[in-house]
């Protein structure tokens, strides 16, 4: 009992920092992002954007899903820590001078000289991502969530300033770029400043082979991952202006933001806390429904709120240039309110060890969005977007499939933690949109939707007697953060 308690504890004070920790990240990412979108242009932006997919590709390959390998050792010592170290490094070192011999290759690709320098710079972040992948992985498996939300929160600012700074002073996507290199850095430095761990000079990699079947795996999958978040700025640069990567860029960014504010207070806690109790399936399956239930009470309302406000949104923050962004919003944010969902469903699968299924639903998922996004290119960016969406929402099917065979987890059950919320979510907007049209003030407009949804949705919990809502709101008011 004492140690039911102590995780339920761990749980719900990681669940709260992971909150507050990304709430203020949201904060500062949202007014950093706002005073570079007003300085720079929608082409600034497409440069990077075209860029993203080799970085995503580079970094999971060097963090080579050592994190949640070591995170299901029943025991890591000192010698596994410092083996994930050197290959870290050893990777990012070879894809790093790959990627600055093919940057002229990729610049082809587009048909942007530019590119070329620019991929050179940017990728220099490889090298100091992979330097901190084994202070990192201890932070995550000790659930140190208050560290870790010190680290990001640190990191944002600093790089946000950074980023403010070099634009103010014409350094256009230069600025952008080196924004991303700061944060790494940062991030790098406080890992091991947190975590107090420190690697050796003896390189052996004899640890990396007791883990590579299930870390190889999640390579591949992340890999996936990556491909399948920034595939889309790769066809509109190929075959669009950068101009329209550059708006897709900022709708995409704001969405991830969005849906990555649930996800990331799930990451330092869903698989650490599923691992866990990985032995028990009934108690797994208990936890597992709970956190279900947390992120549809999160997720949907959040969402579908930024769906609905994202035409104010866009032109209040970033101003009118970046009008074709917020279309591209209101779409993306439909799939950003399911993405959560599916991610919880992944990483239950990831925490008893079937990293091969989590590997061949991602790939599916991938092929999916490929064929359906590619199609799509010769109707337009809408039609793309449109396509893109409805793979998302759909494919919370099969991960609910492949989570239901390993904890039992019914159908019935599954749209008993889930739907409530997302009806109310659904009905909330709904209403607000209802209520609030015809105003043409902009700023009056935001704060009448986002008022209105909230308040009927937080209402209509309470008249409900939501058991996740109460939680909730007696924790933020009785709690102590230690």
């Amino acid at each position: 009992m004492g140690e039911q308690n102590t995780l339920k504890e761990k749980t719900a004070k990681g669940l709260l920092w992971g909150g507050m920790s990304n709430g203020i990240q949201q904060l500062l990412t949202l007014v950093f992002g706002i005073i570079l979108a007003r300085k720079l242009s929608q082409a600034d932006y497409g440069m990077i954007g075209m860029l993203a997919i080799f970085s995503a590709i580079a970094a999971c390959m060097q963090e080579g899903g050592f994190i949640s390998a070591l995170n299901r050792k029943k025991e890591v010592t000192q010698r596994d820590y410092n083996a994930v170290f050197w290959a870290s490094l050893l990777t990012s070192i070879f894809f790093y001078a790959l990627f600055f011999f093919t940057a002229p290759l990729i610049a082809r690709f587009y048909g942007i000289p530019e590119l070329a320098p620019l991929a050179r710079y940017s990728f220099l972040s490889f090298l100091l991502v992979s330097l901190s992948i084994a202070p990192r992985a201890y932070i995550f498996r000790n659930m140190m969530v208050r560290q870790s939300s010190i680290i990001s929160i640190v990191s944002v600012f600093l790089s946000g300033v950074v980023g403010i700074v070099m634009a103010m002073n014409g350094f256009a996507y230069w600025g952008i770029a080196t924004q991303n290199i700061v944060f790494t850095l940062s991030v790098s430095v406080l890992n091991y400043y947190f975590s107090g761990w420190r690697p050796s000079l003896q390189i052996d990699l004899r640890p990396i082979r007791e883990i590579l079947g299930f870390s190889s795996r999640l390579i591949a999958t992340n890999i996936l991952t990556a491909v399948n978040a920034n595939y889309f700025s790769v066809l509109l640069g190929r075959f669009y202006t950068r101009e329209e990567v550059g708006d897709f860029t900022q709708a995409n960014k704001w969405n991830t933001m969005g849906h990555s504010f649930i996800t990331s207070m799930l990451y330092g806690i869903a698989q650490p806390v599923l691992t866990k109790v990985q032995d028990d399936i009934p108690r797994q399956k208990q936890i597992f429904r709970k956190l279900l239930r947390f992120t549809a009470f999160v997720s949907f309302p959040a969402m579908l709120t930024l769906s609905l406000v994202s035409h104010e949104f866009i032109v209040i923050l970033i101003t009118e240039k970046w009008l074709n962004s917020a279309h591209m919003l209101r779409l993306l944010c439909v799939a950003g309110a399911v993405m959560p969902v599916s991610y919880l469903f992944s990483n239950l699968l990831i925490s008893r060890g079937h990293s091969s299924s989590y590997m061949w639903c991602m790939l599916a998922q991938c092929i999916a969005q490929l064929v359906v996004v590619g199609l799509a290119v010769p109707f337009g960016i809408r039609f793309m977007v449109v396509g893109f969406v409805a793979v998302n929402i759909l494919w919370v099917v099969p991960w609910f499939f492949l989570a239901r065979k390993e904890i039992h987890l019914s159908v019935v059950e599954a749209l008993k933690d889930v739907t409530p919320y997302m009806l109310l979510a659904i009905g909330s907007v709904g209403i607000a949109y209802l209520a609030t049209y015809g105003i043409s003030n902009l700023y009056f407009s935001l704060v009448a939707k986002v008022s209105v949804s909230v308040a009927i949705y937080c209402i209509s919990l309470w008249l409900l007697h939501s058991t996740i809502f109460k939680e909730a709101v007696l924790f933020m008011v009785k709690k102590e953060i230690t």
